[in-house]
């Protein structure tokens, strides 16, 4: 680790002087005054009173260097049988087109615009566009209800919301416009324009005066050239649930975000100018913004837009077919992705199928990371699969793998080590660091470095209650974990998933870990519920792979058992439960909480961004089943 090690400790030591040497890898317009600005702890900033504009960094800088007729974005949609290739050049003259269409609407330097969009090219168009020009994007999952569409309209308060007509999903299209309408009818915020890009297969209905059609905006404007904007000036808001109900902004910079995205591109994920970088995400999540959008954008890769799922579009060699196909470097995806795949194609069938030769690196973060399916990966793929654990606050990797520095050992279900510039700690309940080995909640020392969040947008006290305030001097990021005698860090779970067993705490991750271990299990849950003797106990849910021929009786003895033998019967684990399917986000995190309120008899309400209700409903009838049996 000496490499790392050294880069590491002068991160830490001479940040000044670090992300300065990594902001010169930018085109500024106006140098920046101060690295970092400390005079208003807890709250800093990065590069202010420095210039520069993200658009132009992404996009125009690769035109004007040479790299104009390389692809920057290739668009590759099964759902609709599309493949289309979009140069720098091309992409950066779409984008200014798109930038004039916007100014001709009045949106300037500061305003905002609602991207409500499915996976097409102009999703990032629009993002870029609003970059261009100074405005501030706030992109919300295309096909989100109406209701939590119209909150973040009154919060953001946007001078235009840009949309689809239709998202396309297996077997069904989900029209935009009619959600569209009912948001804007129930926002308090009124918006005066919206501009609409109508799918073949679904066309809206416009309403005169208010939606403008894309391609006719486009076509009438004049192509806009790049604002230079503040390095403190957001870029973006990009609303997380928050516990009140109330969505939580998250502000991006654009100074420190565009320097921390182009430094880990190569750190992080070990690409080049020239390189082709897949993120398997959706524009709404923060993964979509840092490794779809900018990220691949700013470091001069060839990115890639997919609008498909792991499996069903057509099959489980789906992901294959796209690496092979447009000659992918390093992928990066969700971990419920892979399970997915496991499931359906449990031995790697579909993958022999495809030409993988110029694959190099898997990588999985989004949630924890089984170690057997990350043990899966490997034997299937035969290459490096290195997990990274980041949240949507922090917008880029905090604990990673730094193969773009030095390839460390991999550890299965440890993220690593702390990417340089962030000092990541595991304190205890007391705000004492723990031992060696310890469960304890993961902190970060203030300041965070460029590219996290600098504020909550419209609620700076909120972000300091919310995140500074549990451990003063600390930004507490909510997950549990330890860091072994190697100095790596194990995140084992949110802190509302370690559970007290009769005194005794206990993660819940690492009870999975033990299921999943299983040779029969794709995917699984464990979540504490309330026990009357022992305070909590555990209960898990257990997705099959496919072809699985043993009883449920049966599975359930061999699991209990497991976890009794590699946990100890400290555990209490007696409950589990073969389910088709757990309830989760669209972004496929598990609803880990909602089921412990099911499990405790508690009140609930499905959160906006679950993919199928219909989950909640099966799980509510098993745990229902479960409880009955206990009593």
């Amino acid at each position: 680790m000496a490499a790392y090690a050294d880069v590491y400790r002068r991160s830490l030591a001479e940040p000044e002087a670090f992300w300065a040497e990594q902001a010169e890898a930018l085109r500024w317009t106006k140098k920046w005054e101060r690295v970092l600005d400390d005079a208003n702890p807890p709250l800093y900033r990065w590069f202010a009173g420095g210039e520069l504009n993200t658009c132009y960094n992404a996009l125009d800088r690769w035109v004007d260097e040479g790299r104009g007729d390389q692809a920057a974005l290739i668009y590759d949609s099964p759902v609709t049988q599309t493949v289309a290739q979009y140069t720098y050049r091309e992409l950066r003259d779409r984008v200014a087109a798109f930038a004039g269409a916007l100014r001709a609407q009045g949106v300037g330097r500061g305003d905002r615009v609602i991207v409500y969009m499915p996976m097409v090219p102009e999703a990032a168009i629009a993002m870029l566009a609003c970059a261009r020009i100074g405005a501030v994007h706030s992109v919300v999952f295309g096909g989100f209800a109406a209701p939590e569409l119209a909150k973040r309209i009154d919060d953001a308060q946007p001078v235009l919301v840009v949309s689809a007509s239709c998202g396309i999903e297996p077997g069904r299209l989900v029209e935009y416009k009619p959600l569209l309408d009912h948001a804007l009818a129930l926002a308090t915020h009124k918006v005066a324009r919206t501009i609409v890009l109508q799918r073949p297969q679904c066309r809206a209905t416009l309403q005169a005066g208010r939606d403008l059609d894309w391609h006719e905006a486009v076509a009438a404007a004049t192509p806009a050239e790049c604002v230079p904007v503040a390095a403190t000036d957001p870029l973006y808001v990009l609303y997380t649930s928050g516990t009140t109900g109330k969505p939580k902004g998250v502000v991006r910079d654009n100074g420190g975000h565009a320097v921390a995205l182009r430094y880990s591109m190569k750190v992080v994920y070990d690409c080049d100018p020239g390189d082709v970088f897949w993120a398997a995400s959706d524009v709404g999540w923060v993964v979509g913004h840092s490794y779809i959008v900018y990220g691949p954008l700013l470091a001069g890769c060839t990115t890639i837009l997919y609008e498909g799922k792991p499996v069903g579009t057509p099959d489980a060699g789906a992901f294959w077919r796209v690496i092979s196909q447009h000659r992918v470097k390093n992928f990066f995806t969700a971990p419920t992705a892979f399970r997915a795949i496991k499931k359906e194609d449990p031995h790697g069938a579909l993958l022999k199928q495809y030409d993988l030769s110029g694959f190099k690196t898997l990588y999985l973060a989004g949630e924890r990371c089984d170690p057997d399916t990350i043990e899966w990966a490997r034997a299937q793929l035969q290459v490096p699969v290195i997990d990274n654990w980041w949240q949507t606050e922090l917008g880029w990797p905090a604990i990673a793998n730094p193969v773009g520095i030095e390839t460390l050992p991999v550890k299965p279900g440890s993220a690593a080590v702390p990417v340089p510039g962030f000092d990541v700690r595991i304190l205890d309940i007391d705000g004492k660091p723990a031992a060696t080995g310890e469960i304890g909640n993961l902190v970060i020392k203030l300041p965070l470095p460029p590219g996290t969040l600098p504020t909550l947008w419209h609620n700076e006290q909120g972000y300091i209650d919310n995140y500074l305030s549990h451990y003063p001097g600390y930004y507490l990021a909510g997950d549990a974990g330890y860091v072994d005698e190697d100095g790596y860090f194990w995140v084992m779970s949110r802190i509302d998933d370690i559970i007290n067993v009769a005194g005794h705490r206990l993660s819940t991750g690492s009870m999975e870990e033990v299921l999943a271990s299983h040779p029969d299990v794709a995917e699984c849950a464990v979540i504490g519920a309330a026990d009357a003797l022992k305070g909590q106990v555990p209960v898990g849910l257990v997705v099959l792979k496919a072809g699985v021929e043993k009883s449920a009786e049966q599975l359930s003895v061999e699991l209990v058992a497991r976890v009794r033998e590699q946990i100890g019967a400290v555990a209490a684990f007696k409950q589990v439960a073969i389910v088709a399917r757990l309830p989760k986000t669209r972004s496929g995190k598990v609803l880990r909480a909602t089921m412990r309120a099911i499990a405790d008899e508690k009140p609930y309400t499905a959160p906006a961004t679950i993919d199928d209700p219909r989950t909640l409903e099966e799980i509510n009838v098993v745990l229902t089943r479960m409880r009955n049996a206990v009593r």
